[in-house]
C-alpha cells in the first residue's frame, strides 16, 4: 500500500518544479584559511544568498544519526538524512552499541565464522577494512574488539589486511596506526597465537572502488588480500617507510599495494575453509569487494582462484539484495522516506549525479534502497564519471548533469528534480586547493545555468549540502586555531571532511508569499524532508523532523 501526502490548500502552486541540490562536500568554514568554499569565486551561490532566504542547516554528528558531535558527517548518512527527513542511528553507532552490549559476539554470524575457524586445521580468520579511526566508513576500535574477542574464543590464527586511509584523517598518518596496531597484535600473539597484518595498500588504490567507477582497483585488492601479489615487505611499517622514501609528498590513500611475506611465502593469502570479514560499516565502498567473494558468476575481473570461506560484512550493505549473505549487526531499518510519499501522491521525480554520487542521489536518498517506488514516476540518470584523479578534471561532470537537468525542466515532466554535484567532496578529499577552488567555480558556473532554467520554468531551487570537505582543507591546531604546516612551511593539507554547517538557501521566484522569508534556525539537514514536501505542496508527515519555512495561518 503506497504512502499519502496531504494537500496544503493555502498552497498556489508554482508553474515549474523544485529542484533540489546537493553541493556535496560544500559547508561554512570555520577559519578562514584552508576555506576553498569562501575563497573561491562562486559569484552566482553568493547572490543567492544574498537575495534570497537561507539558513545554515547541522550535518554532522547526532544530527545525522553519528555516535556524537565530534564525528564528521559524510555522504551516506547525509543523504539518508535529507531523504528521509528524520535521524536514525547510523552505522558507527550501532555497531559500536553491539560491541559494547556483547550481541554482535552473540550473533548467529559471529558464532559462524568462529566455528569455521577451529574445525579446518591450520585456518586463519581475516580481517579487511579502511585502517583508521575515521568513524566514516569503519573505526579501528572495532577491529580491536574484534580480534580481542576471536582470541578469547581460541582463534589461533589472524590475519588483518588493511586499507590505509589518509582522507577521513590525516593524509599521512597511517604509521600512527600502523605502529601501536603491529605492538597490539603482537600482544595478542601470545600462548601459542599468530595475529599479523597480512597485506595492505590505500584506499583510492586498491579495493575501495564504489558504482563500479573502477573495478581495476577491486581487482589489485583481491590479488593483494586473496592471492598474495603484489610488491612484499617484513612488516607493514617496513612497507610505509620504504613507500614515503621513494615519494615523501605520497598520502597515504594513494599508496600502492603491500604483501607481507616470510622468505618468498606470503603470510596471509585467503584460502578455502578460511573466515573473511569486511569491517566496514558504510556500503557504498564495500559491495564490489563482497561481490568478488560471493557471487558464482562474478565477470569483473579473472580471479585466479576464489576461496571457500566464511564471509561475513560489517553490516548488511544493500538491503534489497540482502548483500552480503551474511553480516554481523543489522543496518538502520528507515522507512517512509519522501521519495516514498511523493511516489504514493503521484509526483514525477527525477534523480541525477555522476558515477561518484549517482548512488548517493538514488540508493541512500532511498534509505537504502536500491529499486525505485514506481518505475512511472521516477527516472534515475548516471553520468559517467572521468576515470582521472579528480584534481585532473576538478570541473567533472556539473555541465553535463546540469545540460541533462536544463532538458528535463524545458520538457516539463517531472515536479521534483534531485541533483548531486560532487565536485566539493571527490576534489576536496584530494587536499589540491587549486583544484577544489577550480571545481567549485566549475560548479557555480552551472547554478547560474540551473536558475535561470527554474526562473524561465517558474520553478523553485532550494540550494543545501550534505556535510562539508572543501570548506576546511588545512589542519588546524585544535587549541590555538593555527594552521600546521610541513617542513617546508607549506600547509599541511586536510583532506576529510569538516564539522561545518551547510547552506539552506530557497530560490522562488514566483513566490505567493506562503511562507515567512526568515528561515528557522538550528536545524539539520533532515528537515531538507519536510521542507520540500511544503514547497512540492503538501503537509509534512508528523513525525518528520520540521520544515525549514515558517509557514503563514
Amino acid at each position: 500500500m503506497s504512502l499519502t501526502l496531504r494537500k496544503n490548500p493555502a498552497w498556489q502552486g508554482r508553474r515549474g518544479p523544485l529542484v533540489l541540490v546537493v553541493m556535496d562536500g560544500v559547508g561554512y568554514g570555520a577559519y578562514p584559511e584552508g576555506d576553498a568554499v569562501a575563497s573561491a569565486d562562486m559569484r552566482h551561490l553568493r547572490a543567492l544568498e544574498a537575495s534570497c532566504p537561507r539558513t545554515r542547516l547541522r550535518a554532522h554528528g547526532t544530527a545525522v544519526g553519528l555516535p556524537s558531535d565530534e564525528d564528521m558527517g559524510n555522504s551516506e548518512v547525509g543523504h539518508n538524512a535529507i531523504g528521509c527527513g528524520r535521524v536514525f542511528a547510523q552505522g558507527a553507532k550501532l555497531v559500536t552499541a553491539a560491541i559494547a552490549t556483547g550481541a554482535m559476539f552473540e550473533g548467529a554470524t559471529w558464532k559462524r565464522l568462529v566455528a569455521n575457524v577451529a574445525a579446518t586445521p591450520g585456518a586463519a580468520m581475516h580481517f579487511i577494512g579502511l585502517f583508521s579511526d575515521g568513524n566514516v566508513h569503519s573505526h579501528v576500535d572495532h577491529l580491536r574488539a574484534m580480534l580481542e574477542r576471536a582470541a578469547s574464543e581460541g582463534v589461533r590464527t589472524a590475519r588483518v589486511h588493511i586499507l590505509l586511509d589518509g582522507r577521513d584523517v590525516g593524509e599521512q598518518s597511517a604509521l600512527e596506526y600502523v605502529e601501536p596496531f603491529e605492538a597490539f597484535l603482537a600482544g595478542l600473539s601470545a600462548g601459542g597465537r599468530d595475529f599479523r597484518i597480512a597485506s595492505g595498500g590505500g584506499r583510492q588504490y586498491i579495493t575501495m572502488d564504489r558504482y563500479g567507477a573502477d573495478w581495476a582497483m577491486v581487482e589489485r585488492g583481491w590479488k593483494t588480500h586473496v592471492l598474495g601479489q603484489g610488491r612484499t615487505f617484513a612488516s607493514a611499517g617496513d612497507a610505509i617507510r620504504h613507500y614515503r622514501a621513494e615519494k615523501p609528498s605520497l598520502i597515504d590513500q594513494d599508496m600502492h599495494e603491500f604483501v607481507i611475506a616470510e622468505g618468498d611465502r606470503p603470510i596471509g593469502a585467503i584460502q578455502d575453509g578460511d573466515s573473511v570479514v569486511y569491517f566496514n560499516f558504510r556500503g557504498d565502498r564495500a559491495l564490489e569487494m563482497t561481490a568478488a567473494f560471493e557471487n558464482e558468476r562474478f565477470d569483473k575481473f579473472d580471479r585466479v582462484r576464489r576461496p571457500r570461506v566464511e564471509y561475513a560484512g560489517m553490516m548488511e550493505y544493500d538491503g534489497d539484495m540482502h548483500v552480503p549473505s551474511q553480516y554481523l549487526v543489522s543496518p538502520p531499518a528507515i522507512d517512509r522516506t519522501v521519495g516514498e510519499y511523493l511516489a504514493g501522491a503521484g509526483v514525477p521525480m527525477l534523480a541525477i549525479s555522476e558515477t561518484q554520487k549517482f548512488g548517493h542521489v538514488t540508493y541512500f536518498f532511498n534509505g537504502n534502497r536500491t529499486g525505485k517506488f514506481d518505475e512511472r514516476l521516477e527516472e534515475y540518470v548516471e553520468i559517467p564519471s572521468d576515470r582521472v584523479p579528480f584534481e585532473q578534471r576538478p570541473w567533472m561532470k556539473s555541465a553535463e548533469i546540469t545540460d541533462r537537468v536544463i532538458s528535463e525542466i524545458e520538457g516539463g515532466k517531472h515536479r521534483f528534480i534531485r541533483i548531486n554535484y560532487p565536485n566539493g567532496d571527490m576534489v576536496g578529499h584530494t587536499g589540491n586547493y587549486q583544484a577544489v577552488v577550480c571545481g567549485l567555480e566549475g560548479m557555480d558556473i552551472q547554478l547560474a545555468r540551473l536558475r535561470a532554467a527554474v526562473e524561465k520554468a517558474g520553478g523553485m531551487l532550494v540550494l543545501t549540502a550534505d556535510h562539508g570537505n572543501s570548506d576546511d582543507m588545512f589542519e588546524h591546531d585544535k587549541k590555538t586555531g593555527a594552521v600546521t604546516r610541513k617542513a617546508d612551511g607549506e600547509p599541511r593539507a586536510k583532506t576529510s571532511h569538516s564539522l561545518n554547517p551547510v547552506p539552506c538557501v530557497i530560490y522562488d521566484p514566483e513566490s505567493r508569499g506562503e511562507y515567512l522569508p526568515a528561515l528557522r534556525e538550528g536545524l539539520g539537514i533532515s528537515s531538507l524532508a519536510a521542507t520540500c514536501v511544503e514547497l512540492l505542496g503538501f503537509i509534512p508527515p508528523g513525525d518528520y523532523d520540521p520544515s525549514v519555512l515558517v509557514m503563514k495561518d
